[in-house]
């Protein structure tokens, strides 16, 4: 019998979903190619940024600050400029079914790792001792996905992982 934890699960998949299956499968695939390259861009290039900055700004921590949101921002605009323009296309092309199916699929994913990673974050607590936590009937699937995860974190986290 499912627990109240695995509703949870289900909904944060079914959400995740129900968001793909709206958006399509180009949008949600170009969002997070767009979010992955503005963080990384940010992290190139802010220090060298923040040395444009040091005519309005003192405090070289909040100039570094400031850049890495700045470029942040622009590239977050940039794709989504991009990506409206991309749907559009897809939309007129009449390939929207098919889009929205596939984003449903992406969806479904995005959802799965989402839960992986938050029993991967509560394996560094307590909470895997819980009754709530063992008498669930998806929770130990979680944990199978959750430990795969494990192997990219830095060792000295992984090692605090309990379950």
């Amino acid at each position: 019998m499912l627990t109240w934890v695995d509703v949870v699960m289900l909904v944060v998949v079914a959400v995740s979903a129900g968001i793909s299956l709206w958006r399509g499968f180009v949008r949600e695939a170009m969002s997070l190619a767009v979010w992955v390259a503005a963080i990384w861009i940010a992290l190139a290039f802010a220090p060298e940024f923040s040395g444009w900055l040091t005519r309005w700004v003192d405090t070289p921590s909040i100039r570094h600050a400031l850049a890495f949101v700045a470029l942040l921002v622009i590239v977050l605009l940039l794709g989504a400029l991009v990506s409206y323009l991309v749907s559009q296309l897809v939309k007129k092309t009449g390939l929207s079914g098919t889009d929205r199916m596939l984003g449903v699929v992406f969806g479904v994913v995005r959802g799965v790792v989402i839960v992986a990673v938050l029993v991967l974050l509560g394996g560094l607590t307590m909470l895997p001792q819980d009754p709530w936590w063992n008498d669930s009937v998806l929770m130990p699937h979680a944990e199978t996905l959750a430990l795969w995860l494990r192997q990219f974190l830095p060792p000295d986290i992984a090692d605090n992982i309990q379950f």
